[in-house]
């Protein structure tokens, strides 16, 4: 089994700037995508970002040019910087992670529990 494991949420000013990072432990035998979604209220949840193995990063069009997605493969760990942030980036931001997890081999995917990000105007 493979943990996410988010932090970096909070409560910021419009036009301010968050850095969100989620880590992956436990057993991971190779990942090959990871990523950020968020649930605003009332919403469904949308991809902000993912980083897929040898691709270029993948951004949602509300949030190109400031945001960005960044993975240290060494500690399994994805990033994602938010510099302009508007008060429609406030939702739960999600880790999303797609590899093999366990010892069956087979690819599967795995979400962290989610971390808060509120923007106020």
């Amino acid at each position: 089994q493979v943990q996410l494991v988010e932090s970096g949420g909070g409560l910021v000013q419009a036009g301010g700037s968050l850095r969100l990072s989620c880590a992956a432990s436990g057993t991971i035998f190779s990942i090959n995508s990871m990523g950020w979604y968020r649930q605003a209220p009332g919403k469904q949840r949308e991809l902000v970002a993912d980083l897929t193995s040898g691709n270029s990063p993948n951004y949602a069009d509300s949030v190109k040019g400031r945001f960005t997605i960044s993975r240290d493969n060494a500690k399994n760990t994805v990033y994602l910087s938010m510099n302009s942030l508007i008060p429609e980036d406030t939702a739960v931001y999600y880790c999303h992670a797609a590899g093999v997890f366990d010892y069956s081999l087979s690819g599967t995917d795995s979400w962290g529990k989610g971390t808060l990000v509120t923007v106020s105007s």
